[in-house]
C-alpha cells in the first residue's frame, strides 16, 4: 500500500517548532518568554532569527513551514544556545535593575538591551556577582548616554511651549511655499538611466535647481493623492498636531504623524547626536511640515519624485534602459519568490499580506520618505552618486518587510488556524 505525504506531514510551523524548542529551555529563559512561556516576538526578532538560527544564512529555517527534514536541525540549533540563552535572560534582568537604579526611562528595554544582553552573554557567561553591575552600567552608559536631544527633552519642550509651536504650525500651514520656476529641460527619467551605473552629476544638480522634487509635489493637496502614494490615510493632507507622546510600533503614515512622532525615531537612534537641539529640532520640523513633501531641502524633495517615477516599473513593468534604476528595481522585484507567492494567495488574507505586495509602490514611497526626511533631520544630504544605493536599499527593506508578513500568514495557514 502505497504511503500519500500529505503537506501537513511534509513541513511543520516553523512557529510551533521554536515554540517547543524553547519550552524545553525552561525557567532561565522566562525573561524572554512571555505568560504562556513561549519566546516574546522581541526575542525572536532580536535574538532567534539573527544571532541563532539566522535564516539568511540557513534558508532551510526561514520559511513559514520547515521541511520535516529540517526539523531537527531546528529544533537542535536552539537547544545548543540554551546556556548563552539562559545567559542573555540573566543579563536583561541585571540591566533593567541598573536602569532603574539610573532612573532611566527613555527607550524600550527589549529593543535597547536584548542583542547586547546576547553579546554579555557569549562574551562573559551568566553575570557574576562581582562584576555583572558594573558591566551592566556600562553598556546602559554606552547606550544612553551619548549627546544629542533626547525623548524627555523633547517631550518636555513641547509641553512647555505648545501654544507657541501651534501658532507656528498655523503660520507655517497658511503661507506655505510655492515653487516658482518653470520645468527645465532635464527629466527624472534621464537621470534615473544613469544612476544605477555612472550616475550623471550635472543632471542631478539641474533637476535640484529646477525644482523638480516642489514641482513633483503640486498635486499632494489634490483629493486623493497623496493617500494613492502611501503617505496618509486622509484624502487630504491635513495641519499636523503638535503632539506628545510616540510609539515606533505604532507610528501613523508619514503625513497623518504629530511633531512628535515624525522627531521620535530620530532622538532614540544612535545617530541623535547629529541632530540639532531640540528647539531647533522642532520648530524646523513645523516648517517642514508645509514644506512640498512634507520636507525642507529640495534635493531630498527631488529624491522623492525620482523614488516614485523608479517603482513605476514594479507595478507596470521594465521601462527605460536595461541598466537604469527602474530596470534594475523591477528585476531585484521579481527574483523574490515570496512575490509570486503571495500573489497566489487568496485576496482574503488577513494583515494586508496580498494587498502589501500589491501595494508595493505606496510601501516603498513610505520608506524612502522616512529615510529622507531622517538624513535630513542629520543634515546629510543625499548625493547623485549615493542615491542608487538609497533607492535599491529601500526597496531591499521593504521586501524583508513583506517576506515576515507572508512568513507569518504561512505559519498559521500551516498550523491549520484562519489566515
Amino acid at each position: 500500500m502505497s504511503t500519500v505525504h500529505t503537506r501537513a506531514e511534509a513541513a511543520l510551523p516553523r512557529g510551533l517548532l521554536i515554540a517547543q524548542a524553547w519550552s524545553g529551555l525552561g525557567d532561565a529563559v522566562a525573561p524572554l518568554s512571555n505568560a504562556a512561556g513561549r519566546p516574546l516576538a522581541r526575542t525572536v526578532k532580536l535574538i532567534l532569527d539573527p544571532l541563532v538560527l539566522r535564516p539568511v544564512l540557513n534558508p532551510r529555517f526561514a520559511a513559514g513551514a520547515v521541511g520535516i527534514e529540517h526539523v531537527d536541525a531546528l529544533r537542535d540549533r536552539i537547544t545548543e544556545a540554551g546556556p548563552v540563552l539562559a545567559a542573555t535572560a540573566a543579563w536583561f534582568l541585571v540591566l533593567k535593575k541598573e536602569r532603574r537604579r539610573a532612573g532611566i526611562t527613555d527607550g524600550n528595554p527589549q529593543d535597547l538591551y536584548f542583542q547586547r544582553c546576547f553579546e554579555l552573554a557569549n562574551t562573559h557567561g551568566a553575570p557574576h556577582p562581582d562584576t555583572a553591575a558594573r558591566r551592566a552600567a556600562a553598556v546602559l552608559a554606552e547606550v544612553h548616554q551619548q549627546d544629542g536631544p533626547t525623548v524627555g527633552g523633547l517631550r518636555d519642550f513641547v509641553t512647555g511651549h505648545d501654544a507657541e509651536l501651534t501658532r507656528l504650525l498655523d503660520l507655517a500651514w497658511t503661507h506655505p511655499p510655492v515653487p516658482r520656476r518653470a520645468p527645465g529641460p532635464v527629466r527624472p527619467s534621464d537621470f534615473l538611466a544613469t544612476c544605477a551605473t555612472k550616475p550623471d552629476r550635472a543632471r542631478f544638480a539641474a533637476l535640484v535647481a529646477d525644482l523638480a522634487g516642489s514641482r513633483g509635489a503640486a498635486d499632494l493637496d489634490q483629493p486623493g493623492v497623496a493617500r494613492e502614494r502611501g503617505l496618509t490615510d486622509l484624502d487630504l493632507p491635513a495641519r499636523p498636531m503638535v503632539g506628545l507622546g510616540a510609539s515606533k510600533q505604532s507610528l501613523p503614515k508619514p503625513f497623518d504623524r504629530s511633531i512628535v512622532e515624525r522627531l521620535f525615531a530620530a532622538v532614540t537612534s544612535a545617530f541623535r547626536d547629529s541632530l540639532d537641539d531640540v528647539p531647533a529640532l522642532v520648530r524646523q520640523e513645523v516648517s517642514r511640515s508645509a514644506g512640498p513633501w512634507q520636507l525642507a531641502e529640495e534635493t531630498g524633495r527631488v529624491v522623492l519624485v525620482l523614488g516614485w517615477e523608479a517603482t513605476a516599473a514594479l507595478v507596470d513593468g521594465p521601462s527605460g534602459p536595461a541598466g537604469g534604476a527602474t530596470a534594475r528595481l523591477r528585476l531585484r522585484w521579481d527574483r523574490e519568490a515570496y512575490v509570486h507567492r503571495a500573489l497566489r494567495m487568496p485576496s482574503s488574507v488577513p494583515e494586508g499580506v496580498r494587498a502589501a505586495v500589491d501595494g508595493v509602490r505606496e510601501a516603498y514611497q513610505r520608506r524612502l520618505w522616512v529615510r529622507v526626511h531622517g538624513r535630513e533631520l542629520r543634515h546629510d544630504d543625499i548625493t547623485a552618486d549615493e542615491l542608487w544605493d538609497v533607492l535599491d536599499g529601500v526597496l531591499r527593506s521593504v521586501i524583508l518587510d513583506q517576506r515576515d508578513r507572508l512568513r507569518s500568514a504561512l505559519e498559521r495557514q500551516s498550523a491549520g488556524g484562519p489566515l
